[in-house]
């Protein structure tokens, strides 16, 4: 069957937007947005939105909730499935395109997940429970986790547990997403070359404002805890606004904490690719719509 379905997927500073953008206008396409932070809105310059390239592309997904809201890999499974429905309708292309492995893979691989409302009884229950006991429970509940992040914080974990124990109550009851035909490319570089492109865009967005958008989240009333588990940018900025870090040391820090969370990118989709997706690579430096629209048009 045709592949009914672009996925462009990368990490960090790979240029995956520019080609998601690209790519849609030469194939009447809509694109969908893979990223776990840029569902938030006046979160903009920290999640590199990079909203100006989008020209009169449709994006979904961008700036759909407020700060502080919750967004779990259930909610984006079912807000995919309708922007790809609606997409579908209009006779266009859904281009999903991003960096969140554990939203590519839920939708490529059809996590069978279900709603799962808060259970205030279990609440009261798990209240007791100490970050080892409660990662014990959960860990009896769902060993494989996809997000280990969920083990970290007592609140997550309350979380987390509610929702294996809901799924488990829900058997046969998960949502059904879309039939797909994907088609998936990955963009990447050499290892020196984008850690230069990560140095690079962090000194960009610093000149844009980065420092002041936290800033301005932190006085609009989200707490620096908050802003804090949006990880990255949000952390360590958040700390040096605190006076925890000095200017010098937050760059230092972001520079190489960048660099390793786009490893862990990597590291995630090597993982789908043992599991059964099928991405074609491409090079970063070379003509990559060239080449994405030659395997598009032979597919």
């Amino acid at each position: 069957m045709s592949p009914n379905l672009l996925v462009i997927l990368g990490a960090t500073a790979t240029g995956k937007t520019r080609l998601a953008v690209a790519a849609a206008r030469a194939l009447n396409g809509e694109i969908i947005s893979a990223d776990s932070r840029q569902v938030f809105r006046r979160m903009d310059i920290g999640t590199g939105k990079d909203l100006a390239e989008y020209g009169a592309v449709p994006c979904h997904l961008i700036d759909i909730l407020e700060p502080g809201a919750e967004f779990s890999v259930f909610d984006f499974q079912r807000a995919f499935g309708a922007a790809f429905e609606q997409i579908r309708q209009r006779g266009r292309l859904p281009v999903l395109a991003g960096g969140t492995g554990l939203y590519l893979d839920a939708v490529l691989r059809a996590y069978q997940l279900v709603e799962v409302p808060e259970n205030p009884e279990l609440r009261r229950e798990l209240m007791g429970l100490d970050l080892m006991e409660l990662r014990a429970r959960l860990l009896t509940l769902k060993p494989a986790q996809h997000n280990t992040t969920d083990l970290n914080e007592p609140e997550r974990l309350v979380r987390a547990i509610e929702i294996a124990l809901g799924e488990q109550a829900a058997r046969g009851a998960a949502l059904s997403l879309p039939a797909l035909q994907p088609l998936v490319f990955g963009v990447r570089w050499e290892r020196s070359a984008l850690r230069q492109r990560i140095a690079e865009r962090l000194r960009q967005r610093l000149e844009q404002g980065l420092i002041e958008e936290v800033q301005d989240l932190h006085r609009s009333g989200l707490d620096w805890q908050r802003l804090e588990r949006y990880g990255l940018e949000y952390r360590l900025v958040a700390e040096f606004l605190q006076e925890q870090l000095s200017r010098q040391d937050m760059i230092r820090q972001l520079t190489t904490a960048i660099q390793q969370f786009a490893k862990r990118q990597e590291t995630w989709f090597r993982r789908m690719e043992r599991q059964g997706v099928a991405i074609h690579w491409l090079d970063g430096a070379g003509d990559t719509l060239a080449e994405l629209l030659a395997a598009w048009r032979s597919a």
